[in-house]
């Protein structure tokens, strides 16, 4: 298994720091059966490319615990996929985690890359390749592998000569192959539980949940077990990043079985209808999930996307249609921004769990003080709903960026407390089923005022 790492970003050498490889060794990791090994067949300023060899026993790998192989006689060995993606962690752990001690600056600095796999294990072909990888921003070039060529046909085997080329961060990139190697081969050679899908959550942190074929790729790189499946699935709703084809159910009390995220989104857009919104901010839009949903809604007449993070903003302005009603700005939250305020409503959907409890006071000065719109919807977690969802460990929060996760009670103390000093009504209403003791998954505040919208 061979697969090749090439930039021209000057100096190209640079590569060799974030890879924490230097181009002047050769260096190898042992894995459970074989050896992984590195080494650069070009190092100048102007070009350099990494190699990652993987030399793996199929007889060793079949005998090895855990392994869902039963037959010596397996293309392991030999095609891009799950064992190539171990390697890959194996060799390269520390960029795949984002670190470089040495040039801490090079981390979030796009490289301009290239990546060759000449043989990947692509069930689908070369179109699932393409609607894997070209949705992150690569270009890419799948040219399959014929059966024999003596035998033309035979036709084509599900292998592919992969070569992808655009500009990335490099973890980024590591990431991007770590998760969609074995999404594309379709059948992991170890078996799959839990850990693999907090494996697979890590990874795809940041642009997995926002992505059109998240579903395809979860199924595919948790071996289509349907327990861990549903939990990772769950979790990437959490981050309200559904695909663009989910339809919104509108209705402020959902009770169709819609995803979570869905239902949420539902109940949002029937309150802002309710309120009469036609100029809407949505802050903390992450990678643009809800603005979808709002640009489909003639009735918005001006939409505004406010997030911290300048990687969603990239990721949401990509999935946007209509540049004309829908803008992205990037701001914290807790900071005080006049250009906000004159809007009729403004949306906090799962973000004040996000921020630093100390925190809270700012962003309610920030939305209820400054910017100050008529209506202010806030969606959270209900965590007393959280002994109910399978996987999720007692006393862990639903996502890793949590700062807190509210019962019910505390989130009304939070938004009657907020609703007083800052002269709004509030209303509840549940999203998701009920349950009888836990009350529903997502907890929904509607704040509403009869003052002026401010200037």
């Amino acid at each position: 298994m061979l697969l090749t790492i090439t930039t021209t970003r000057t100096p190209a050498t640079d590569l060799g720091f974030l890879l924490h490889k230097h181009p002047e060794k050769a260096q190898s990791v042992a894995l459970s059966a074989g050896t992984a090994h590195v080494f650069y067949p070009e190092a100048s300023p102007e070009r350099c490319t990494v190699a990652l060899f993987a030399e793996i026993d199929p007889i060793e790998l079949v005998r090895g615990g855990g392994t869902s192989l039963t037959q010596y006689v397996n293309d392991r060995p030999y095609a891009g996929g799950s064992y190539l993606a171990v390697a890959l962690r194996a060799a390269f752990t520390t960029a795949l985690a984002g670190r470089c001690a040495v040039r801490p600056e090079l981390v979030d600095e796009p490289f301009a890359l290239e990546i060759r796999v000449p043989s990947l294990s692509a069930r689908g072909g070369a179109e699932v390749v393409h609607k894997l990888f070209e949705p992150l921003g690569w270009t890419v070039t799948a040219i399959p592998i014929p059966l024999d060529p003596r035998f033309p046909e035979w036709g084509d085997s599900r292998y592919v000569d992969l070569t992808l080329t655009g500009t990335h961060r490099v973890t980024d990139a590591l990431r991007h192959l770590y998760v969609l190697l074995p999404a594309l081969d379709g059948g992991k050679h170890y078996w799959v539980g839990q850990d693999e899908a907090d494996k697979l959550l890590r990874a795809g942190d940041g642009w997995l949940a926002g992505h059109p074929e998240r579903t395809l790729i979860t199924n595919r790189y948790l071996d289509r077990r349907r327990p861990v499946v549903r939990y990772a699935l769950s979790r990437l709703a959490e981050a309200d990043d559904v695909p663009a084809e989910a339809e919104a159910l509108v209705t402020e009390l959902p009770d169709k079985p819609e995803s979570l995220a869905s239902q949420r989104h539902g109940s949002v857009l029937a309150a802002l209808r309710a309120a009469g919104a036609r100029r809407v901010l949505d802050l903390g839009c992450g990678s643009g999930a809800l603005l979808r949903v709002l640009e489909k809604d003639r009735s918005f007449t001006e939409i505004v996307g406010v997030d911290v993070s300048a990687g969603a903003l990239d990721v949401a302005e990509k999935r946007l249609k209509d540049g004309s009603r829908v803008t992205l700005r990037q701001s914290a939250l807790t900071y005080a921004d006049p250009a906000l305020a004159g809007y009729d409503a403004a949306v906090l959907m799962e973000v004040v769990e996000h921020v630093d409890e100390e925190r809270l006071p700012a962003l309610e000065h920030a939305v209820f003080g400054v910017a100050a719109p008529r209506t202010v919807l806030v969606t959270t977690p209900n965590a007393e709903y959280n002994r109910l969802f399978e996987f999720l460990p007692m006393g862990h929060f639903r996502h890793a960026d949590h700062r807190f996760e509210w019962t019910r009670a505390e989130f009304r103390a939070w938004a009657d407390g907020v609703a007083t000093r800052r002269g709004y009504d509030v209303r509840y209403l549940p999203i998701g089923p009920e349950d009888q003791v836990s009350g529903p998954p997502t907890q929904l505040a509607v704040f509403s005022t009869t003052k002026e919208v401010a200037a």
